[in-house]
């Protein structure tokens, strides 16, 4: 007779059975705690790197970031999400196919790369860019040569290995930057520890993932069905560009370098927990969605709503958490030069609500092979987003610009549930209950810092 407990039995059955539930929990559960360690690994290099360097190269290494992300995001064709959604997900001359595109997708980048590096120069008008950006890109043309084993271990929610690499990718990159940095003290600490990354990334992941070696393959029918789910989806990511990086694109030339860098310290801290939940969500929910579509049953959306319930009331905990002790953490971590950084990073944990609170909704889109409506809520975000920070930072300078963002969340979320309800996955119980909450707890955290938030207006 089994002497085990419920509750021990349900541990036992999460932690080693092999069903959906099982399998996305373990999933979960590893991400977030390599998402954590790997965020602490980032932080320790970024603590160690501001006593060293000078904040005006982190502004300049976030000119560098946001062109480098701009490129792979222009020129994003999906392989990732094909992979994880296709009922050829697994099969040989598939995988070889999206290798190859991939491949070729990255030595296309860096040419592109090298091309603009100039004009990018004179633009912000920073001569340096001219030879960090081609620098730079070189991880874009190693990373194409990353293998596919990398999907399938997401498509399979197997994340404990791929956690364990991206960790040793991020103790490499962190390893070389203070070196180079205490040698140096120059910006190109940081772009060459993203090569060494880059090349360490691609190194562990052909040693330590199981499966068949990739090699160049052009097989037509797998080439038509990644061209024409990746159109989509490239359109989309142009669009997840600007929402994700135009404050960057707008807010870098609005500020001098050194002020650029200080928002970029408190855009560093205050994004962790959305960067978590965008994590946990691009592994684990494409499948989950894929194997429990919750239009098919009234099971299965109950069950995706304890989960949402669950991953949105953690994210809400650790952004308010966040945004009441943001100005107190980089007064403790960062010297005077970067005291600013905590109203930033108060005011960023408060605008990121809405996005937390719908984060788990578009991914079911894509579970689905529908691309088309999740380009369209993209692109409905990033023309929100776009007008939310020009007319933000014309008003009231940062402090509008941050505002602007957090007004174009609110103000897309109308497109949100015409996705979400397509799918069958709206919850309009889950929303309102986290936006009143998320309200209350927004309200305190700006109140509580009104003064340095004010400042930043002016």
């Amino acid at each position: 007779m089994s002497t085990q407990t419920p509750l021990s039995a349900r541990l036992r059955g999460l932690t080693l059975g092999n069903s959906l539930t099982a399998r996305a929990a373990r999933s979960s559960a590893i991400t977030v705690m390599g998402f954590g360690v790997y965020q602490m690994l980032r932080l320790a290099s970024n603590l160690i790197l501001t006593r060293i360097l000078f904040p005006e190269a982190f502004g300049m290494m976030a000119l560098v970031s946001v062109f480098l992300m701009g490129l792979a995001m222009f020129s994003d064709v999906g392989v990732g999400p094909a992979i994880m959604q296709s009922d050829r997900g697994d099969d040989e001359d598939f995988l070889n196919t999206a290798w190859t595109i991939q491949i070729l997708r990255g030595a296309g980048l860096w040419l592109v790369a090298c091309a603009l590096s100039y004009p990018m120069a004179l633009f912000y008008a920073e001569p340096d860019l001219a030879l960090l950006l081609p620098a730079a890109a070189i991880t874009l043309l190693i990373n194409g040569f990353n293998p596919t084993r990398l999907e399938t271990a997401n498509r399979h929610l197997r994340a404990g290995r791929v956690t364990l690499i991206e960790i040793a990718t991020q103790f490499v990159g962190l390893v070389v930057a203070v070196a180079i940095a205490w040698a140096t003290g120059s910006v190109w600490a940081l772009v060459i520890s993203g090569i060494a990354s880059a090349l360490a990334h691609l190194l562990f992941l052909n040693l330590f993932l199981p499966g068949a070696p990739n090699r160049l393959r052009w097989e037509k029918p797998a080439a038509d069905e990644l061209i024409n789910f990746g159109k989509w989806i490239f359109l989309s990511t142009v669009c997840g560009f600007f929402i994700g990086q135009s404050d960057k694109v707008f807010i870098g030339k609005y500020l001098s370098l050194d002020h650029f860098g200080v928002y970029n310290i408190g855009f560093f801290l205050a994004s962790f927990p959305l960067l978590l939940g965008g994590v946990v969500t691009r592994r684990v929910l494409i499948p989950l969605y894929r194997e429990s579509p919750p239009s098919a049953s009234v099971e299965n959306f109950l069950r995706l709503r304890k989960m949402r319930c669950a991953a949105t009331a953690a994210l809400l905990a650790m952004m308010m958490t966040v945004a009441l002790s943001g100005v107190w953490l980089v007064n403790l971590m960062y010297d005077a030069r970067y005291a600013a950084a905590g109203a930033v990073v108060v005011v960023i944990a408060c605008m990121q609500i809405p996005q937390v609170i719908v984060l788990t909704y578009d991914q079911a889109a894509l579970a689905a092979g529908d691309s088309r409506r999740f380009f369209v809520l993209a692109a409905t975000r990033a023309a929100l987003m776009i007008a939310g920070l020009l007319v933000g930072l014309e008003l009231a300078g940062l402090l509008g610009g941050l505002i602007g963002q957090g007004a174009a969340y609110l103000a897309a979320y109308p497109v949100v549930v015409w996705l979400a309800r397509r799918q069958g996955a709206w919850d309009p119980l889950h929303d309102a209950l986290f936006a009143a909450l998320g309200t209350a707890l927004a309200a305190l955290a700006l109140w509580l810092h009104w003064d340095q938030v004010l400042a930043l207006a002016l």
